[in-house]
């Protein structure tokens, strides 16, 4: 692959932002793939600009190191399925309540079954990065947990589900529905990752059904 970014130069070049914003995620989508491959350790900026077909200066343009640029991966790819995961959740509305959840875990599966290096980039590779890297998946956790706890508050509202017992509650659903596919992506077990969804289900619809809150 050549180092040379083949935007068109000169007066047809497009504007510098676009560019880099071009640049960025083609370095993404590079970082993703060199991450999923090697693992985070045995990574190299080096690699990751090779993989993207530009110059390791180009990478550097956009990125401290190799831990800048799994956060900022991990940032972008996070704040994308956060989006999807609120919007699934309010089209589903009419869905009732374990419908609306089930919208927002069935979208987050999809977008890891869709981009399995990224996946693995950001569930697995993201671990051993550095406490930046781990503060950052700890706070996109947090927003999932929210965005559970969003939907539950507007139904229970609505008077449509009770209301979870705690934000913890939440959590709980956040942290089973990652790990679970964490756990097949590193092991491969069940053999594909939309396969946790009936066990997921179960979950979500034992939660919902148990973990009402107590009436002040």
């Amino acid at each position: 692959m050549s180092g040379r970014d083949p935007a068109p130069r000169g007066r047809h070049a497009p504007p510098l932002e676009v560019r880099q914003d071009r640049q960025r995620r083609r370095l993404y989508a590079a970082a993703a793939s060199v991450f999923a491959r090697m693992g985070y350790a045995d990574a190299t900026a080096e690699a990751i600009a090779r993989e993207a077909g530009m110059s390791k200066a180009t990478f550097y343009q956009h990125f401290d190191n190799k831990e800048d640029c799994i956060v900022a991966l991990f940032d972008a790819g996070a704040l994308a399925v956060v989006e999807a995961m609120r919007r699934a959740g309010a089209e589903a509305a009419v869905g009732g309540p374990a419908g609306r959840v089930m919208a927002i875990v069935h979208t987050y599966l999809e977008a890891l079954a869709s981009f399995p290096d990224e996946a693995q980039t950001l569930l697995v590779e993201i671990i051993g990065a550095g406490p930046r890297a781990i503060e950052r998946r700890d706070r996109v956790l947090a927003e999932f947990a929210r965005a559970i706890d969003d939907v539950n508050r507007e139904d229970a509202d609505l008077g449509l589900a009770p209301r979870l017992a705690s934000i913890h509650d939440a959590f709980a659903i956040v942290g089973a529905v990652v790990e679970l596919a964490s756990r097949q992506i590193r092991t491969g077990d069940p053999d594909e990752i939309r396969e946790v969804e009936p066990v997921i289900e179960r979950l979500v619809l034992g939660v919902l059904q148990t973990g009402a809150r107590t009436p002040a």
